[in-house]
C-alpha cells in the first residue's frame, strides 16, 4: 500500500497506467470530431458560396482536457485510493475476530458490524485469512456455517448473517471452541467486546493472549448496555429499575410502555445519579391503562435486555369483597373485610359490596369472608359467574362450619377443629411445604405462622389433587377446584386473627396475590406446571414465533433459570394465558469487563478509512455522459435541446408574471361567509419576493419562538425536501422559517405549523395574512405534537390550538376519511404516522366543493417534523415509536403525499386512476 499522508492507494501498481496518458493525449489529438450534420436543400451545392464556419481539424482543447480527466479518474479508481487509511494489521498470520453477540451487544450492533467489516477489509488488503467466532451459544435453528480461517469474502458473508442473541454470552465455551479450531499461533486477535464481565471472561482472555497479538475493542458510552428489570408494585404504581455497568456520571433513560398493538400508552424517565449504577422511576397509570401494558422498553437501546414483557402479575385486576366496608368506629382488627382490604388494596382495583353490586361489574376475583354468608340465590349466581371465568375465594369460620354449604371445592365435615376442642391439636399447627400443583409453590413460609382452628375436608379420592396447602399433619388448609373456565377456592381458616395469625403475616398477602393471578389463568389448568413457548424475543427485542426445538419452561424458572437457546426469553403458555420470562432478573447485574494489564484496547467507532474508488468511478461516469452530450451538440444532433435552452428566459419571465398577478386571480374559492370587519392586510409582494417564489419551490414553517421546536421544524422539512428530491420530480430548495408579521406566506405551497404553549396569540396582521393564504389556495399543516401525552391530554382538545386559531376564519373540520386523496396522492397509505402513531387527522369539510376538493387545513398530532428530522448523515435525530425506522419511512411517505397534494390538488382523486390504484391494492 502506497501512503501519501491522508491519502493512500491499496493497489499502487495500477498508478503505472498514468504513463499511458501521453499516448491517449496523442491519439485524441489525431482524431478530430465527427463532421457536423446540417440539413439543407441540395440546390445549395450550386451556389458556390464559402461557408462562414469551418469544421475544426483538431479536437478543441477543453474537450481534450475533459477526456484526459476521464481517463485519469478511471486509472485512479482501479488503483483504489483510500482517504484516512488505517495501518496494516500487526503480525503475519490470519485474523481472528471474536465478537460478543449476547443480549448486551444489541445497542450499537450496526457500529459493531461496521467495525468488523473494516477489519476484514484490512485483512483482505493484506492477503490474510479471517476466522470469525461468536461468544454466545448459537440458536437451535441456526444454519451450519464453515468455521476456521476462511477467505475474507466468505467471512464477510457469514458476518452479515450475524445477529445478537437474546441470552448471555458463554465465553468459557468460546475459549474451548477456539482450542478446537487449531488456528495458527501467529494469528492476530481482535475481540469486539460488549464491555461486561462474566464468569468465562478470564478464561477467554487467557486463551486469546496465547496468540501473536490481542486487541480488545470496547463500546463507547452511547452504546453501553442497560439492563431493565421487571417492575415491582409500589402501591398503585409500578417501580421501574434499570442497571448500568459503570457509574460514569448522571444519565437519563426513557422508558416507554406499550400495549399488545405496539401503541405507546405511557412514558417515564429514569434518573441515574452520578455515582449510581441503578436508576429508578415510578410508572403511574390508572388501572385500565396499566392492564393494557404488555411490555416496557428502554428507548434507543433496542435489545432483549432493555425489554421487559409484562403478564398478569404486573396488572391491577378488578377484585371484589362480598360484604360491607369495615367501620371506622368499630374494632377493625376483628373484621375480616379490614384484613382483606389492607392486603390487596395497594395491588388491585378493589370493590366492596353485596352480590348485585360486585357481580354486575367487570370483576375478576370475588373474596367471600365467612361473615358474608351468601344466600341460595347468591350461591347460584356466583356459581354461574365462576363457570364464565371468575375466581371465587371463600374463607372458613363459624358460619361455614355450622352448616352444609354446597359452594365449596370439596365436601366438609360439620364442625371445626380447634386447639383444645374435641378434634384438637396438642399445640398450634404449622404449614407444610406447598405441593407441586399449588399456585403458591415458591412462596417462602414464615416460621411463626400458626393455625389454631380450621374446618376439615371429608376424605375423597381427589382430595390430594384439590389440596393447594396443607398443615404438617397432612390436613388441607387451602383447597381449590377448576369449574368451567374459573376456580372455586376455600381457605379453611378465617380471614381475620380469630382462628390463626396468617392474616398478620406477609404470607397472607403473597397467597392472595397468587390467587388473583388465577383470574385469567396465568399458569393454565395445571398451576405452576412447565409451559410451552408461545412468543419469544430475538436479540433486538422483537417478539416472534419460537425457534424450532424450543423447550418447555420449568415451573421454578422464576427462581433458578436463565435464558438460553432452548428457553429464550418471551411469553410461555398459550393464546389464552401466558407467563413472561425476561432477561432482567435472570442474569447477573452488569459489571465492567476486567482486563489484565498490558492488553491493548480500542473503542467502537463508525469512522475509518474511506474508499474513494466509487467516487472516482462516479466522476468518470459523469464525464463520459457529459462527453456524449457535447459530442451530440458538436455534431448538431441536439436542435430540440437548443430550442428549449433559448426558450428558457421566456419561461422564467412567464413564471414571474404568473406569480406577480394579484393572488385573488390565482385561486378561486367558493367559500360563503357572513361579512366580517376588514383586518389589517399583509404587506404587498415585492419584486424580490415574487422572483424568489417563481424560481424555487420551498417548504415553509412558522417560527414559534421555541428554539428547539424551530430547529426540529427546519431539520424535519430539510429531511422531507431531500426525500422529495430523491423520489419525485419535485426539486425543493431549502425550507424557510416564516415570521407572519413580516413575511409573505403566499409564496409557499405548504406551510408546517407546530403548536406550542409558549406561542403568543396572532396579531390582526398575522391572522389576515393566514386568512388570505388559505383563501388563495395554500395548505396549512398544523401539528399539535401531543399524541404521546397519554394521561394529561385535555378532554376538550388542545387549548393552545384553539387559542391560536381564534383569529382565523377556520372552516368546519372532519376526521379524514380513509379514501381521501391525501391517502393516494403519491403513495397508497392506510395510516398517517409521525414520530408517534395513533390519533386522528382532521381536514376541511367540503365534500369536494371547496377549492376543487383540495383541503386548505390539515391537523395532526404525531410530531411529524420530529420524525422527518435527520442529521448530516441522513440518520433520524429523534426516536420513532413504536415502529422504529419502518414507521419513520411511513412518516416520510405521509409528507410526500402532503406535498404532492399541495402541488397537484385532487389529480389522484380523478376516476381515471381508480383502475391502476385498485390493481396496486390487489397486489
Amino acid at each position: 500500500m502506497l501512503s501519501l499522508g491522508a491519502l493512500a492507494f491499496a493497489a499502487p501498481g495500477m498508478l503505472a497506467l498514468l504513463l499511458v496518458l501521453p499516448v491517449i493525449y496523442w491519439l485524441l489529438r489525431l482524431i478530430p470530431p465527427l463532421p457536423r450534420l446540417i440539413r439543407f436543400p441540395a440546390i445549395r451545392l450550386l451556389i458556390g458560396l464559402e461557408p462562414s464556419e469551418q469544421t475544426p481539424m483538431k479536437m478543441p482543447w477543453w474537450l481534450l482536457l475533459m477526456r484526459l480527466l476521464l481517463a485519469t479518474f478511471l486509472i485512479l479508481a482501479v488503483a483504489r485510493p483510500l482517504l484516512n487509511p488505517q495501518a496494516e494489521l500487526p503480525g503475519k498470520g490470519p485474523l481472528l475476530l471474536v465478537i460478543d453477540d449476547g443480549w448486551s451487544s444489541a445497542p450499537g450492533w450496526t457500529t459493531r458490524i461496521a467495525h468488523a467489516e473494516r477489519l476484514i477489509q484490512r485483512a483482505e488488503r493484506a492477503g490474510r485469512l479471517v476466522a470469525l467466532m461468536g461468544t454466545a451459544p448459537v440458536p437451535l435453528d441456526a444454519p451450519t456455517v464453515r468455521k476456521g480461517a476462511l477467505r475474507p469474502d466468505e467471512t464477510r458473508t457469514i458476518l452479515r448473517a450475524f445477529r445478537p442473541k437474546p441470552w448471555p454470552t458463554d465465553r468459557a465455551a468460546a475459549a474451548r471452541e477456539i482450542d478446537a479450531l487449531k488456528l495458527d499461533p501467529g494469528a492476530y486477535v481482535v475481540w469486539l467486546s460488549d464491555g461486561l464481565e462474566d464468569p468465562g471472561a478470564a478464561a477467554l482472555t487467557e486463551r486469546l493472549q496465547k496468540f501473536d497479538g490481542l486487541q480488545v475493542v470496547l463500546p463507547d458510552a452511547a452504546n453501553t448496555p442497560l439492563l431493565l428489570l421487571p417492575p415491582n408494585a409500589e402501591g398503585r404504581d409500578l417501580k421501574v429499575t434499570a442497571l448500568r455497568p459503570v457509574a460514569d456520571g448522571p444519565r437519563k433513560a426513557a422508558i416507554q410502555a406499550a400495549d399488545d398493538q405496539g401503541r405507546i400508552v405511557a412514558r417515564i424517565e429514569l434518573d441515574f445519579a452520578a455515582a449510581a449504577t441503578k436508576g429508578e422511576g415510578m410508572l403511574q397509570a390508572p388501572p385500565e391503562l396499566r392492564n393494557r401494558m404488555t411490555r416496557l422498553d428502554i428507548e434507543s437501546q433496542g435489545g432483549a435486555g432493555s425489554t421487559v414483557l409484562l403478564d398478569e402479575r404486573n396488572r391491577r385486576r378488578p377484585v371484589a369483597i362480598l360484604g360491607e366496608r369495615a367501620a371506622a368506629t368499630g374494632q377493625p382488627l376483628l373484621q375480616e373485610v379490614y384484613f382483606l382490604e389492607r392486603a390487596l388494596d395497594p395491588y388491585v382495583s378493589l370493590t366492596i359490596g353485596d352480590r348485585e353490586t360486585v357481580l354486575t361489574r367487570n370483576t375478576a376475583v370475588l373474596l367471600v369472608p365467612d361473615g358474608a354468608v351468601p344466600s341460595a340465590n347468591d350461591r347460584d349466581e356466583i356459581a354461574k359467574w365462576i363457570e364464565r371465568g371468575g375466581v371465587a375465594v371463600r374463607f372458613a369460620g363459624p358460619n361455614l362450619a355450622g352448616g352444609a354449604d354446597p359452594l365449596v371445592p370439596t365436601p366438609l365435615r360439620l364442625g371445626d377443629r380447634a386447639l383444645g376442642g374435641v378434634m384438637s391439636w396438642g399445640q398450634p399447627s404449622v404449614l407444610a411445604e406447598f405441593p407441586t400443583n399449588s399456585p403458591f409453590l415458591g412462596i417462602p413460609i414464615p416460621k411463626d405462622v400458626r393455625i389454631q382452628q380450621q374446618v376439615l375436608a371429608e376424605p375423597t379420592p381427589d382430595l390430594a389433587d384439590k389440596t393447594w396447602a396443607r398443615l404438617t399433619d397432612g390436613t388441607p388448609l387451602v383447597t381449590g377446584e377448576k369449574r368451567g373456565q374459573g376456580y372455586l377456592v376455600l381457605i379453611h381458616t378465617t380471614a381475620n386473627t380469630s382462628w390463626s395469625n396468617v392474616a398478620l403475616s406477609g404470607l397472607f398477602v403473597n397467597m392472595l396475590q397468587r390467587l388473583v393471578t388465577l383470574s385469567r389463568g396465568v399458569a393454565g389448568d395445571g398451576v405452576n406446571k412447565a409451559l410451552k413457548p408461545w412468543r419469544t424475543l430475538d436479540g433486538f427485542g422483537k417478539l416472534g414465533a419460537p425457534p424450532a426445538g424450543a423447550q418447555m419452561l420449568p415451573a421454578d424458572a422464576d427462581q433458578t433459570f436463565a435464558p438460553r437457546p432452548t428457553t429464550p426469553p418471551g411469553f410461555y403458555g398459550d393464546e389464552n394465558a401466558q407467563v413472561a420470562f425476561n432477561i432482567g432478573g435472570h442474569v447477573a447485574a452488569p459489571k465492567p469487563l476486567a482486563l489484565p494489564a498490558g492488553v491493548a484496547t480500542d473503542r467502537l467507532s463508525e469512522g475509518g478509512e474511506t474508499d474513494l474508488s466509487r467516487w472516482c468511478l462516479l466522476a468518470a461516469a459523469l464525464l463520459l455522459l457529459l462527453d456524449l452530450l457535447l459530442s451530440l451538440w458538436l455534431r448538431g444532433l441536439m436542435p430540440r435541446a437548443v430550442r428549449i435552452g433559448r426558450a428558457a428566459p421566456a419561461a422564467v419571465l412567464l413564471g414571474l408574471a404568473v406569480f406577480a398577478l394579484p393572488p385573488d386571480t390565482q385561486a378561486q374559492t367558493q367559500r360563503v361567509a357572513a361579512p366580517a370587519p376588514e383586518k389589517a392586510g399583509p404587506p404587498p409582494l415585492t419584486d424580490d419576493q415574487a422572483l424568489k417564489g417563481s424560481l424555487d419551490t420551498r417548504l415553509a414553517y412558522i417560527i414559534t419562538g421555541d428554539k428547539d421546536v424551530d430547529d426540529t421544524s427546519k431539520a424535519g422539512l430539510e429531511g422531507l425536501s431531500e426525500v422529495l428530491r430523491n423520489r419525485t420530480s419535485v426539486e425543493p430548495a431549502d425550507p424557510v422559517g416564516l415570521d407572519l408579521e413580516n413575511d409573505e406566506p403566499r409564496l409557499y405551497p405548504l406551510i408546517y405549523w407546530p403548536i406550542t404553549s409558549t406561542q403568543p396569540n396572532l396579531s390582526p396582521r398575522a391572522s389576515a395574512s393566514l386568512d388570505r393564504y388559505l383563501r388563495t389556495g395554500g395548505i396549512l399543516f398544523i401539528d399539535t405534537r401531543d399524541q404521546q401525552m397519554s394521561f394529561d391530554r385535555p378532554v376538550g382538545g388542545n387549548p393552545d390550538l384553539k387559542r391560536l386559531l381564534s383569529g382565523i376564519e377556520t372552516p368546519p373540520l372532519i376526521v379524514m376519511p380513509p379514501d381521501h386523496v391525501l391517502t393516494k396522492s403519491f403513495y397508497l397509505l392506510s395510516d398517517m404516522p409521525g414520530r408517534w402513531t395513533g390519533g386522528k387527522v382532521w381536514i376541511e369539510s367540503g365534500g369536494g366543493r371547496v377549492n376543487d376538493g383540495v383541503t386548505t387545513i390539515v391537523i395532526g398530532a404525531n410530531d411529524y417534523a420530529g420524525a422527518w428530522a435527520v442529521d448530516q448523515r441522513g440518520r433520524g435525530m429523534n426516536p420513532v415509536t413504536p415502529g422504529g425506522e419502518t414507521q419513520r419511512e411511513m412518516s416520510f411517505r405521509v409528507g410526500v403525499n402532503l406535498v404532492m397534494h399541495a402541488l397537484t390538488g385532487n389529480y389522484k382523486d380523478d376516476q381515471v386512476h381508480i383502475q391502476d390504484i385498485m390493481q396496486r391494492l390487489r397486489r
